[in-house]
């Protein structure tokens, strides 16, 4: 199983869902929302095989955590990871928009000043200006954007760009979700929780939910499940491969 954007750090007792990861053999992102919050997830996780973490600027947050950009590049350096970055057009934060595209790009070009990065990337209501940035910062690294929900042009866009997407339970539980999770290249798939943000039957999701679009994507696709799961572990391997420096996820 695969869980490539999820908060480890966030859960209530996040060590124990850190060895129920490993207990079930999943390969897990686990993004951060700061760049203050790197250090202690990784120490989170030391020891952990499948498990790495991304260093992130939330969008959300960029507006008060801006102060840490110095932060976040120089610990860029130590990770191949990125995320959660992005931006937020959503009412509540689009009035600290300006804030937000500023820390976006210069995320965007400290990664690329650094050879490029995995970009765990956030869009909601606002796909359109980050595909824009993709565009103009093109070494920034290989772009996911984790749970899309812009239209089926803005997806055409972000295929034409060579943006990879991570799919969650939350995402598909609508029918738009599943109508564009159905219009993603499937060799630049993977799965997703975004727990403990995301809801699953009333409840915080877990990383192991991912699971359950495994299933999904079986019925959409038409295949069996042993057919998706190659697929995705596939897909994974071929994405860290364009990373020579990084050991096996």
């Amino acid at each position: 199983m695969i869980d490539f954007h999820c908060h480890l750090d966030l859960y209530p007792d996040p060590k124990q869902v850190v060895r129920e990861c490993e207990d079930r053999g999943l390969y897990v992102l686990s993004v951060t929302t700061t760049p203050s919050a790197w250090s202690g997830t990784v120490e989170l996780v030391s020891g952990m095989t499948r498990i790495r973490t991304g260093l992130g600027m939330h969008p959300q947050l960029a507006h008060q955590r801006k102060g840490e950009l110095e932060l976040f590049e120089r610990l860029l350096p130590e990770t191949r990871y990125v995320g959660e970055i992005g931006l937020d057009g959503t009412p509540e934060f689009k009035r600290h928009w300006a804030d937000q595209v500023a820390v976006f790009d210069r995320i965007l070009a400290a990664c690329a000043g650094v050879g490029g990065r995995i970009l765990s990337i956030h869009s909601r209501r606002a796909a359109t200006a980050v595909l824009d940035r993709l565009a103009e910062m093109p070494n920034a690294g290989m772009p996911i954007l984790h749970w899309f929900t812009g239209t089926q042009r803005e997806l055409e866009r972000a295929i034409e760009l060579g943006c990879w997407f991570s799919v969650g339970p939350a995402m598909l539980a609508s029918k738009n979700g599943r109508s564009l999770t159905e219009n993603m290249p499937r060799d630049r798939l993977l799965t997703e929780s975004d727990g403990p943000f995301a809801q699953v039957d009333g409840r915080s999701a877990l990383p192991w939910d991912s699971d359950l679009v495994v299933e999904a994507l079986s019925q959409l696709w038409s295949v069996p499940v042993s057919s998706v799961q190659e697929q995705l572990t596939g897909n994974l391997r071929r994405l860290v491969s364009s990373l020579p420096d990084e050991a096996a996820l």
